[in-house]
């Protein structure tokens, strides 16, 4: 029976069950089989493992609903993107979920119902809105480890209310008010803009 040969590193740290377990059976063993390496790279394993299940879950038991004209969304983005162009007649509001994934959405031209609400969440993911620059935007939004950015608050009294709630949890949530859609972009200027004219 021929002599089964194994390498010099199978052969100073034992078996590769041992590796796997964090047990280096001996001195001279590799430092990144050592027990400690081996234990704090299993740990993030199993977690970037537990987080891709998880993510796979919510994202078939929580499906995104909701399209172009509807009044009501629910949007929800799971590694990866949504990008929606709302055309709504009396829009109420709804949710959002962005979850290392991103959710662009354009509501320049919805028309609001009373009392609309919309729920935005990100967990290390974004979330980008756009409003027509006549609403007055409220915001509830709270932010841990991450970012809120709403730039629309008109002081008329009388203008439309959308009322943001909501948490960005080591990701971002932006709310800006531009202009119609069919307006033409402003002209570019400064450093680094290019001359176009011929």
């Amino acid at each position: 029976m021929p002599e089964q040969v194994q390498a010099p590193h199978l052969e100073q740290c034992g078996t590769p069950s041992a590796w796997l377990q964090g047990r280096c059976v001996t001195p001279n063993c590799p430092r990144w089989l050592r027990s400690d390496v081996m234990r704090s790279l299993r740990g993030v394993l199993l977690f970037k493992l537990g987080v891709m299940a998880a993510a796979a879950f919510v994202r078939r038991a929580v499906p995104s609903q909701g399209d172009e004209e509807s009044d009501e969304l629910r949007l929800v983005a799971i590694f990866n993107g949504i990008t929606l162009a709302s055309r709504a007649k009396a829009f109420t509001g709804g949710s959002m979920l962005a979850w290392y994934g991103g959710i662009d959405v354009d509501l320049r031209e919805v028309e609001l119902a009373p009392e609309a609400r919309l729920s935005l969440n990100t967990l290390f993911g974004g979330i980008a809105i756009k409003t027509p620059p006549g609403w007055r935007v409220e915001s509830e939004l709270k932010a841990i480890a991450g970012g809120i950015d709403t730039r629309t608050s008109p002081d008329d009294p009388d203008a439309p209310v959308l009322t943001l709630t909501g948490t960005a949890l080591f990701g971002g949530i932006a709310v800006r008010a531009k202009g119609t859609t069919n307006e033409p972009a402003p002209a570019a200027d400064g450093p680094l803009a290019r001359d176009t004219a011929e």
